[in-house]
C-alpha cells in the first residue's frame, strides 16, 4: 500500500492470469505521473477501473459500475454494451432514462422492441402505440401490460 499526494494505491500480491486479485487506485500519484488512479485487476476499484469486476468513475469489464460503465453487465450514468442500466443506456438489453438497444426500456426507448414514454422501433409500446408483439414480450415481465 502506498499513499502519495493524497492518492491511495493498494494491489494484491496474488495474481490470476497475470492480473492482481484486486487493485485499488484512487486519486493522484504524482510520483508516477498519474493525475487519476488507474486500477487493473480481477477486482478493480479506481478513478479509472478495468477488470472482471470494475468500479470507478470510468469502469470497463465483465461487470462494470461507474459514471461511465462499459461491459457485459453495466450500471452507470452512461452504460454501454451487453445488459445495461443507466441514465443513458446503449446495449443489447438497455434500461435507462434514454435507452437504445435490441430491447430498450426507458423514458425514451429505441430498439427492435421498445417500451417507453416515447418509443421508436419495430415493436413498440408507448403513449400512442401498443403493438401486440411488444405486449407479448414485455407482458412476460410486466403483467400489467397485458
Amino acid at each position: 500500500m502506498s499513499r502519495s499526494s493524497a492518492g491511495v494505491r493498494i494491489r494484491s500480491s496474488t495474481t490470476i492470469l497475470g492480473l492482481p486479485l484486486y487493485d485499488i487506485a484512487l486519486g493522484p500519484d504524482l510520483e508516477h505521473g498519474q493525475v487519476r488512479g488507474h486500477a487493473r485487476g480481477i477486482i478493480a476499484i479506481g478513478d479509472v477501473a478495468g477488470g472482471v469486476f470494475a468500479l470507478g468513475g470510468l469502469a470497463y469489464g465483465v461487470m462494470a459500475f461507474g459514471g461511465g460503465a462499459f461491459g457485459l453487465f453495466c450500471l452507470g450514468g452512461l452504460a454501454v454494451e451487453g445488459l445495461v442500466v443507466g441514465g443513458a443506456a446503449v446495449g443489447g438489453l438497455a434500461v435507462g432514462g434514454a435507452a437504445v438497444g435490441v430491447v430498450a426500456i426507458g423514458g425514451f426507448a429505441a430498439g427492435y422492441y421498445a417500451l417507453g414514454g416515447g418509443a421508436v422501433g419495430v415493436y413498440t409500446i408507448d403513449a400512442q402505440t401498443r403493438n401486440p408483439e411488444a405486449v407479448e414480450l414485455f407482458g412476460r415481465f410486466f403483467p400489467n401490460l397485458k
